[in-house]
């Protein structure tokens, strides 16, 4: 099958190799452009908290040696393989990493490294239940302006059997780009808030991940 990926750089072309190594051909669309943002970090937070692995090249190497929260276990794999030792998963999505971050009850302020506009409901939760966290933004998303040829040509055609939904963000990107064809696609989504955006267009399915990590929504195809 033909399968559409619209997550950005650089987790569009990992996406890209898993799903050919399940036997698809993938087909890459990132509907959202990252810009990395300059900004001066603490010099030594109580922890770090990551809802993206967009963050992660803003890290300095200082923070090797702190502990890091982050919201999935693939981004837990990036940071490791990036030289941070001490990664906890929540191996789930926004509400498991709060879970996660209060379970562990640090003292001092924890330091969310995140994207323009993200994180505002996390970093509002976790200082409602009292834990002190410092918010900066390191990079910024911006909708394409339209899809790659390849791809426009595969979704004109009526060649794409299923798309690949990683974000809301992505997903309102995607359609503000008034996608042709996509009433013979199955959109694919990471979680409910996911797939939200998605009806605003036709699809001949929506199916959601059953939990909101990479192997079970590729476990749809």
């Amino acid at each position: 099958m033909n399968i559409l990926i619209t997550r950005p750089e650089p987790g569009a072309t990992a996406t890209a190799i898993r799903v050919q190594k399940l036997g698809h051909r993938p087909i890459l669309a990132p509907c959202l452009t990252i810009t990395p943002l300059a900004i001066t970090l603490p010099e030594s937070p109580a922890a770090l908290i990551i809802t993206s692995g967009q963050a992660i090249p803003a890290l300095p190497a200082r923070y090797q040696g702190a502990r890091i929260f982050c919201v999935g276990d693939a981004t837990a794999a990036r940071l490791e393989a990036a030289g941070f030792r001490m990664v906890e998963s929540a191996n789930g999505d926004a509400a498991d990493l709060f879970r996660l971050i209060r379970a562990k009850n640090l003292p001092g302020t924890h330091l969310l490294v995140t994207g323009q506009g993200h994180g505002l409901m996390l970093t509002a939760q976790l200082r409602g239940a009292g834990t002190k966290v410092a918010r900066r933004t390191v990079y910024k998303a911006s909708p394409v302006k339209s899809f790659p040829a390849d791809a426009a040509e595969a979704l004109a055609g009526g060649k794409i059997a299923a798309a690949l939904f990683y974000s809301a963000e992505s997903a309102r990107a995607f359609i503000r780009l008034k996608p042709p064809g996509t009433a013979s696609i199955e959109a694919l989504a990471l979680s409910d808030a996911v797939a939200g955006p998605l009806q605003a267009l036709p699809w001949t399915k929506i199916r959601v991940a059953l939990a909101p990590t990479e192997a079970d929504l590729l476990a749809l195809l």
